[in-house]
C-alpha cells in the first residue's frame, strides 16, 4: 500500500468518523436540547485548544522538514567531496589516479545501489560502505607526492576525504526517526482532544456544519501524515534520494 493511499484513507476515515458521530449524537440528543445554548467558556476553550494545537503542529512540521533538508544537504556534501577527490587526483601518476578513481566509483556505486536500500528498510548505513570509504582514505594518505605540484594537491585531497567522512557520519545519524515517541503521543492525543471539542460545541446535522467538521478533521489527518512522512528522511514517500551521487557520477555501476 502506497503512502499516498494511506493518506487518502486516513483523511476519509477522519471525515467519516466525525460525520457518523455527529449524526448519531444528533439522533440521540434530547428533544429540548438547544445547540445555541453552548456555554461561552466551552467556545473559548475550544478556540484556544485549536490555536495551541495548530502551533504545535506547525512546530512539528518545521522540525521534520528541517531534518529532511539537512539530510539532503549531507548527501549533497558527501557526493561533492567525492567528486572533488576524483577530479583533483588528475595531477597524480596514472596508476595512482586510476586506482583512486576506481575506488571512489566503487564506493558511490555501492552507496547508490546497495546501501540506500539498507537505509530505507533498516534505517542505518552498512559496515561495507564504511570499509570502502576507508579504502579511499588509505589510497590518498599512503601515496607520497613526488614533486611540489603533487604536494600542493595532497592536503586539499585530505580535506575532501575528511569532508566526505563527516558527511557520511551525518547521513548515518539522520537515517532514523526525528520525532521521539512521546511527541507522537502528544500529537495524536492533541488531535483527539481538538476534534473532540468540536462535539462539545453541539454542532447540528446541517450540510454546512458537517462539511466543515469533516474538512477540519481531514486537515489534521493530512498534517499528521506530513509529519510522519518527513519523520524518516530516507525511508518514506517524500524521501531523500541519491540523485546528487548520480548527477556527479553518471557512469557508476552496482
Amino acid at each position: 500500500m502506497s503512502d499516498w493511499l494511506v493518506l487518502v484513507l486516513a483523511m476519509l476515515a477522519a471525515c467519516a468518523v466525525v460525520i457518523v458521530i455527529t449524526v448519531l449524537r444528533h439522533k440521540r440528543a434530547p428533544e429540548d436540547e438547544d445547540p445555541n445554548e453552548t456555554p461561552d467558556v466551552i467556545e473559548y476553550m475550544t478556540m484556544w485548544i485549536g490555536v495551541v494545537y495548530a502551533i504545535v503542529l506547525g512546530l512539528a512540521i518545521a522540525g521534520v522538514w528541517e531534518a529532511r533538508s539537512s539530510a539532503q544537504d549531507y548527501v549533497q556534501s558527501e557526493a561533492q567531496a567525492l567528486h572533488e577527490i576524483s577530479e583533483r587526483v588528475r595531477v597524480y601518476p596514472p596508476e595512482v589516479r586510476d586506482r583512486i578513481r576506481d575506488d571512489v566509483n566503487t564506493y558511490v556505486g555501492y552507496v547508490v545501489h546497495h546501501e540506500w536500500k539498507t537505509m530505507a528498510h533498516d534505517e542505518r548505513v552498512t559496515d561495507r560502505g564504511t570499509e570502502l570509504l576507508q579504502k579511499i582514505r588509505q589510497d590518498v594518505t599512503d601515496y607520497q607526492p613526488k614533486n611540489d605540484f603533487e604536494a600542493q594537491a595532497y592536503q586539499p585531497l585530505l580535506d575532501q576525504i575528511t569532508a566526505a567522512d563527516q558527511a557520511r557520519n551525518a547521513r548515518a545519524d539522520s537515517t532514523g526517526a526525528t520525532m521521539p515517541p512521546v511527541v507522537w503521543w502528544g500529537l495524536l492525543t492533541g488531535a483527539l482532544i481538538t476534534i473532540g471539542m468540536v462535539f462539545a460545541l453541539q454542532i447540528r446535522r446541517t450540510r454546512r456544519e458537517l462539511v466543515l467538521a469533516g474538512l477540519f478533521s481531514a486537515t489534521i489527518a493530512f498534517m499528521l501524515f506530513l509529519i510522519w512522512d518527513f519523520d524518516a528522511p530516507y525511508s518514506r514517500g517524500i524521501a531523500v534520494t541519491a540523485e546528487p551521487f548520480m548527477n556527479l557520477f553518471p557512469g557508476i555501476t552496482g
